[in-house]
């Protein structure tokens, strides 16, 4: 829609009413202010719902993988063999052997329920950029060290150097009954992954130190498999879990936190509807103040009928000035809204010390830092809603300046 000079000085011209219309100025700079807010909000929950999901996400598959294969009675039997055949299975990356087991803790009168992980020498590694103290290399069969969570080294008040007594309530018989069995380990490394469970919880050591610990002998638990995409873990592991029917179970990320993850989903529906209402309440402002300003410029209106402006003139002129409000608004949104963004762990931490609450608890919501992805397309998608319903608002009161009868008008003036 291009606008001949004429237009373009009367749209200019309406866009910054006079003093006499200061109410009409008003509710304009209200709908600028509502689309900028209403667009602001929308990227700033939908980056951080889709940051939540892909850093939940990364961290988890990170340390569980996207698959795990779990043996029926928790012991998987001839697991060599069952690795080798994952490892065979087309579109599988990784495949390792791990043990895990919850169990319990105790340090200088304190006690806290662990999951004790056994991993290989080269899972443990993969840790190293987590490690925050310490050192992983520490971590051999033929040492009792192990690493912990920096959560967990908080609650207990451990230092490095210092032991910690894991207990297994599975010991062995005595004759006055069975005996939980504990032993002692050197923690060597302190690790923070960022996910607030993990970092509270899990104590790492090689197998074969987990093994002697819950005396399992020379099996394992599961088996944690890394694919090419994790979107399609089920459908490259279905041989997998038909060759292993009776035996063991193949579970996907999905299927070990499929309530979560369904109820990130619902709420980043719910929250994107719920302020997609906003927009569109920006969008009757901007009816609004138009349908105003045609009010207040019926005289003016049909004045430049009289001089030969046409019908179409009158309603680019006023499709240009409300679409303008909402082109503004949304600019604006856009820069608040990744400014925001930019900003957001430093503005969560001055409310919480404004407020002397805990704004971003991370043993609610998992993580410890509030996550931020903004999608380009969800980004071009509310601009373009935004703009859209900004330029729908401004029809009908174009419409009603355009047909405005100046023999009608005049007439009484």
């Amino acid at each position: 829609m291009i606008l001949s000079p004429f237009e373009w000085s009367i749209a200019k011209r309406y866009m910054l009413p006079g003093r006499s219309e200061a109410v009409i100025a008003l509710v304009a700079g209200i709908s600028i202010t509502v689309v900028m807010l209403s667009v602001a909000m929308l990227v700033i929950v939908m980056s951080v719902m889709n940051g939540f999901r892909y850093e939940l996400l990364d961290r988890i598959t990170g340390l569980n993988g996207h698959a795990v294969v779990v043996a029926y009675g928790g012991r998987l039997e001839n697991w060599e063999e069952v690795l080798e055949e994952v490892r065979n299975t087309p579109g599988v990356t990784r495949a390792s052997p791990l043990i895990e087991k919850p169990l319990l803790a105790t340090y200088n009168g304190r006690a806290e329920g662990i999951f004790i992980r056994g991993n290989t020498p080269e899972d443990i590694q993969r840790m190293a950029p987590n490690v925050i103290a310490g050192d992983l290399s520490t971590l051999s069969p033929d040492e009792r060290n192990v690493a912990i969570g920096s959560r967990l080294q908080q609650n207990l008040g451990i230092r490095m150097g210092d032991t910690i007594t894991i207990v297994n309530p599975q010991g062995r018989p005595t004759p006055f009954g069975t005996m939980p069995r504990q032993i002692g380990y050197t923690v060597t490394a302190v690790f923070e992954v960022g996910l607030y469970d993990f970092d509270e919880r899990f104590i790492v050591m090689p197998i074969p130190n987990a093994q002697t610990l819950l005396m399992t002998g020379d099996t394992i638990e599961m088996i944690e498999i890394q694919t090419e995409d994790a979107q399609r873990a089920n459908e490259i592991l279905q041989p997998v879990a038909e060759s292993l029917s009776g035996r063991a179970q193949v579970t996907s990320w999905e299927q070990m936190n499929a309530s979560l993850f369904e109820a990130l989903q619902v709420e980043r529906v719910a929250m994107a509807f719920a302020l997609g209402i906003i927009v569109l309440v920006a969008a009757f402002n901007i009816l609004s103040s138009l349908v105003m300003l045609v009010r207040s410029k019926t005289r003016d209106i049909a004045i430049m009928r009289t001089m030969g402006a046409t019908r179409r003139s009158l309603l680019k002129i006023f499709v240009t000035t409300g679409s303008i409000v909402g082109v503004l608004g949304t600019g604006a949104g856009l820069a608040l809204g990744f400014l925001i963004l930019y900003f957001r762990n430093g503005i969560v931490t001055g409310l919480s010390t404004a407020f002397g609450i805990e704004v971003w608890d991370p043993s609610v919501r998992f993580l410890t830092e509030l996550p931020s992805k903004t999608d380009p397309f969800e980004v071009l998608f509310i601009a373009g809603m935004a703009m859209g319903l900004s330029f729908l608002a401004t029809l009908y009161p174009a419409y009603r300046a355009s047909n405005t009868d100046p023999v009608e008008v005049l007439r009484y003036e």
